[in-house]
């Protein structure tokens, strides 16, 4: 899944994001059988999208000492709490993963590195 516009860089989904994002919003609508909510998250995804095709360097890099070695980001949505995790490689951001807030990440993601 690829997003660009006139922006500052094109944004690239990974599949193991796209897994990620299907899992969540599978998670909403099946199991809380909830449609609005996961077309909700769905949504601030896809604005999250936009705004990091403008403003991806503008982010700090994350805390975590094995993944900022590696020049991984995060982005919050807005209305929910998740987060995307992205590097900029070559001006392409790169999404690896979307998370919510309260999954340890660092150590999901440093794991399956």
């Amino acid at each position: 899944m690829t997003f660009a516009r006139n922006s500052k860089y094109k944004v690239v989904i990974t599949r193991n994001a796209k897994l990620q994002l299907t899992q969540i919003l599978q998670y909403l609508h099946q199991n809380l059988r909830s449609e609005q909510a996961a077309r909700n998250v769905r949504d601030d995804i896809n604005e999250t999208r936009l705004r990091l095709a403008d403003m991806a360097d503008n982010l700090k890099l994350c805390d975590y000492p094995e993944l900022r070695a590696l020049g991984y980001r995060t982005i919050h949505l807005r209305r929910h709490r998740y987060f995307m995790l992205y590097k900029i490689i070559n001006g392409v951001v790169r999404v690896d993963g979307i998370y919510h807030d309260l999954q340890d990440y660092e150590n999901i993601f440093s794991n399956s590195l």
